[in-house]
């Protein structure tokens, strides 16, 4: 494998690294992730649990209790003792939060809790992650076939022009559906249901992968462009010297003076003498013609 094969195979390498995590940051569902603050249940199906409220119920005076539409209960939980605090994240598609025994996990459909008038957007920061996701496999098969194959009929410079104008697509794609998607869940903790709404939150490893993703879009995109300027100045150099090396191999060749000058039985005159034909001055039988100065 040359050089060029080579570079074009680390080239490969952050293409795969972006599709990882782009494709592992759109299934996931860590985006963002937080605590929410829900009040404490009874604890009238887990007597002396840890995560619920006791209470004590008001016993009539023959040592019987009453129905429960009658009955007083004595919460001993006052303040923030009254709620506990349960981890959640959230993805492009679904929300989960953590149990009361804190072992299982309770999910729901993100689309659900997001404001109706919203919903679209939400729709259009998945298609662009889906799209992103495209192009950076596209750009990953274009140069895998750059790689393997060697066809030398095939203009191999434009498929790296075209790796390029791919990733920076997606890179750009995926920027601006990450934008979105912080704005779409911003928007749902201010005006999402009251059974939602996180007390804090900050962003997930899904969206440090996501941000990853764009950014290896973006420098792979700068390599290839520049790789791709490089060969093109290459080959227009190498174009103009094989065409100045033709140009001077079809020279035109000199006229030869001296054999033009022996085939018209005339001799070449040098400058300041002058000749003359005596011929006919000559004896009838002299041989042949003499010139004299």
């Amino acid at each position: 494998m040359d050089r060029t094969r080579q570079q074009q195979a680390l080239l490969l390498l952050p293409i795969c690294l972006a599709f990882a995590f782009s494709l592992t940051a759109v299934v996931s569902s860590h985006w963002c992730e937080g605590i929410r603050r829900v009040v404490k249940p009874l604890c009238q199906d887990q007597p002396g649990g840890q995560h619920c409220i006791h209470f004590k119920p008001d016993n009539s005076s023959n040592g019987r209790m009453d129905n429960d539409s009658q009955a007083v209960l004595y919460i001993w939980e006052l303040g923030d003792d009254k709620f506990i605090q349960r981890g959640f994240h959230v993805g492009l598609w679904q929300s989960c939060e953590e149990s009361l025994n804190g072992e299982d996990e309770k999910c729901r459909s993100f689309q659900s809790v997001v404001p109706a008038e919203e919903q679209g957007v939400l729709w259009l920061s998945i298609g662009g992650e889906v799209l992103d996701i495209v192009l950076i496999l596209t750009s990953a098969i274009l140069l895998g076939s750059r790689v393997s194959c060697r066809s030398p009929g095939f203009d191999w410079l434009r498929v790296d022009a075209l790796v390029a104008i791919f990733m920076v697509l997606a890179g750009l794609l995926g920027m601006v559906a990450h934008m979105m998607y912080t704005t779409i869940f911003q928007i749902t903790v201010n005006l999402g249901p009251e059974d939602w709404k996180p007390q804090t939150w900050d962003y997930g490893w899904s969206y440090c992968l996501a941000w990853g993703s764009f950014a290896l879009c973006l420098a792979v995109s700068v390599t290839a462009m520049s790789r791709f300027t490089a060969a093109r100045l290459e080959f227009t150099e190498k174009q103009r010297a094989q065409n100045g090396s033709q140009h001077s191999q079809q020279s035109f060749p000199e006229p030869e003076a001296s054999e033009s000058v022996w085939k018209t039985g005339a001799a070449p005159r040098p400058a300041g003498q002058a000749f003359r034909n005596v011929s006919g001055h000559l004896p009838s039988g002299a041989p042949g013609k003499v010139s004299i100065c």
